[in-house]
């Protein structure tokens, strides 16, 4: 189920806002709570992110990341999982990775529980990204 709560915030005002458990995203003007992961969920993305990355990281091809916000364009996401090629990863003049992540993801994984409106789901997740020529991925337990 989703839950949109209606609220003129801009994207700035939203990102001033404390992280909140389960995490919130910025869509289009809404803020929009993600359901709180279950078991099968959070086993599906933790088997996932270290798969990936052990495939992808040591030829440093790209990193995945879980539970990251990616604020791009007007929006702000939490995808289950994120994954940006390793020359796109943000990071600073040592080499170190960026706290925040002020552009898009090269891959947006979500993983769609049962009870999620899978349409709404991948649709609201497509046109939040089609603009940046993202992969969606979307995994139905």
């Amino acid at each position: 189920m989703v839950v949109t709560v209606n609220n003129s915030l801009t994207l700035r005002e939203f990102l001033q806002l404390p992280e909140t458990k389960p995490s919130q995203e910025f869509i289009d003007g809404q803020i929009i709570p993600k359901p709180m992961p279950q078991g099968k969920h959070s086993t599906i993305q933790g088997d996932l992110v270290p798969a990936i990355n052990a495939s992808l990281k040591p030829q440093r091809i790209a990193r995945a990341y879980p539970q990251l916000r990616c604020t791009f364009g007007s929006r702000s996401l939490v995808p289950d999982v994120s994954v940006f090629l390793w020359e796109n990863i943000p990071r600073d003049g040592e080499g170190k990775v960026f706290n925040t992540f002020a552009i898009a993801p090269d891959w947006l994984i979500e993983i769609l529980s049962p009870e999620q409106n899978q349409t709404k789901s991948v649709i609201s997740y497509q046109l939040s990204v089609i603009s940046y020529q993202l992969s969606v991925i979307s995994y139905q337990m």
